[in-house]
């Protein structure tokens, strides 16, 4: 009896210590790793697209000083900004498709929305010479900017994270733990930019 406890006592050390040799070699702490950093780059992306929702209303009072006529304009954007500010984003956002969607939906929606407010900054000179136009205009750039390289950074990380939930044999452990494929941002208006440009001279 003393000789079967001492066999399980042994037993279950050894099983304990190869638990983390075990769950590390079956792509676990791996796929922790990687959500990890999934969540840290959406995080990013986030910040980054509210940097851009901030900017906004001070863009739009700079361009109605000069453009006061472009309502239909600033409707657009006001009411793009809404819908951006009306999505609650969190982590649980990127464990559902339709919720993912709609995010991106409405950061395209925005951005279509500040590309036609500044087309319209090309019909007034003035407004393009004005030094806080020209100021926000260079952070809306920026920000932008900061918007590819974040997206960049999450592609990539979920990239990874799929490749391991979706690899033999770190596949069983992700179904074992519940781990599913994260959605990845998807080119807005594949149609059109999959038709070649056409050029006139």
């Amino acid at each position: 009896m003393k000789k079967r406890n001492v066999i399980s006592k042994a037993l279950f050390v050894f099983t304990l210590a190869m638990l983390p040799v075990v769950l590390g070699g079956c792509g676990y702490n791996t796929m922790q790793r990687q959500d990890e950093d999934i969540t840290a780059s959406w995080a990013e992306v986030v910040n980054q697209y509210q940097r851009r929702a901030d900017l906004v209303p001070n863009l739009v009072n700079t361009v109605k000083g000069y453009a006061q006529h472009e309502a239909k304009v600033f409707e657009e954007v006001t009411a793009a900004r809404a819908r951006v500010g009306s999505i609650q984003v969190s982590p649980e956002t990127l464990k559902d498709e339709t919720a993912f969607a709609k995010f991106q939906e409405v950061q395209a929606s925005m951005s279509s929305a500040l590309s036609r407010l500044l087309a319209v900054s090309e019909n007034y000179p003035q407004l393009k010479a004005d030094a806080s136009f020209r100021d926000l205009q260079a952070q809306l750039e920026g920000t932008e900017n900061r918007i590819t390289v974040a997206r960049n950074r999450y592609i990539q990380s979920v990239k990874e994270y799929n490749v391991t939930v979706r690899s033999f044999p770190s596949n069983l452990t992700a179904k074992l733990f519940g781990y599913g494929t994260k959605p990845s941002f998807k080119v807005e208006n594949e149609q059109a930019i999959s038709a070649p440009p056409t050029v006139s001279f």
